[in-house]
């Protein structure tokens, strides 16, 4: 049985290998994305799911030689560093809110700190009062 799948094999590629010396570049590439959607469907690495004497040179073998292979590992990578990208400004800009809340929070408590108040006026309960109602 391995013997005439052998000879099929060697059959079918010299009438492969007659039919394609003719064909044009842009013939060649929707070939080989075709198969490499097929091979994408069944689950199977092209080089695995390729038989032992089939010649796949023309039809690409799976392979990023003629820019087919890798579009959609590009794609998804083009994904993932967007939003790699977007989490991180995202995270940037709180960090910087939150920096802004700090030093301004620093700027009114040296404020308060550096004026001409009393102590008396620090301990009193209607200071959080009048922070809020002066605050510059």
């Amino acid at each position: 049985m391995k013997r005439d799948q052998d000879e099929f094999a060697r059959k079918l590629k010299g009438y492969l290998d007659a039919g394609a010396t003719d064909l044009r570049a842009g013939t060649v590439y929707k070939l080989q994305l075709a198969r490499a959607r097929a091979l994408e469907r069944l689950g199977a690495e092209p080089e695995r799911a390729a038989a032992p004497g089939m010649a796949h040179a023309l039809a690409g073998d799976g392979s990023n030689r003629m820019g087919g292979g890798g579009v959609r590992k590009r794609a998804w990578l083009g994904f993932v560093l967007g939003v790699a990208l977007l989490v991180a400004a995202v995270f940037g800009y709180e960090q910087w809110n939150l920096y802004q809340q700090t030093r301004e929070i620093e700027e009114l408590d040296v404020q308060i700190l550096s004026s001409d108040l009393p102590i008396d006026a620090y301990l009193d309960r209607g200071f959080q009062t009048w922070l809020t109602r002066y605050q510059p």
